[in-house]
Order: C-alpha cells, then structure tokens, then sequence
C-alpha cells in the first residue's frame, strides 16, 4: 500500500509540518519504505513465539531492576498549602487552569 502525494500532504498537514516540494517528495518515499517494512513485518508467521520483555531476553536471562512501589513522602496540611500557593488559581484544593480544549 502506497501513499499518494495527496496523502502525505494531509498527513504533514495533521502534524503541522510545512514541507517543501522537495521534501514532500522525500518524505513520501521514507513512509513508503516504512509501510513496506511494517508489511514485510506482518508477512512473518510468529506463531508460538512468546512475546519478549527486553530485546536481550532471546540471548541472556535478564531481570529488570524495578523498584518497590512504597510511599516516599508524607502529605500534611502545611505542606499542600504551600503547593497549592504556587498555583495561578485554586478553588476547594484543586488547581485551576485555563481550558485548553473548545
């Protein structure tokens, strides 16, 4: 599956990319290849093969280092009050921010 020209116009345009001539045509050929590769991807069977948590899993036992989960402050009144004291704006303890979306 190819992309048309018209297509990678609106997908620049969904970005909020201004691409020159040259670099429309440029980025036309890049995503063409990488639809090609994900393609090439898709084609291979990879059933019975379990997902891996590291790349390395395949070659080496690897084991992620994650922390315990456990709470590293404690909350006080004095001390939300002067959180919220950085606010622009706060009502009932909450952060008040402009709208963002219309």
């Amino acid at each position: 599956m190819a992309l048309t020209e018209q297509e990678v116009v609106r997908i620049a345009r969904l970005a909020r990319l201004q691409l020159s001539p040259e670099r429309l045509s440029q980025a036309q050929t890049d995503l063409n290849e990488i639809l090609d590769l994900i393609q090439e991807l898709q084609a291979v069977d990879t059933t019975g093969i379990a997902p891996l948590a590291h790349p390395l899993a395949a070659m080496t036992d690897v084991h992620l280092r994650l922390r315990d989960d456990v709470v590293t402050e404690q909350t006080s009144s004095e001390r939300r009050t002067a959180l919220m004291a950085n606010a622009p704006g706060a009502r009932d303890g909450l952060f008040l921010v402009p709208k963002v979306i219309d």
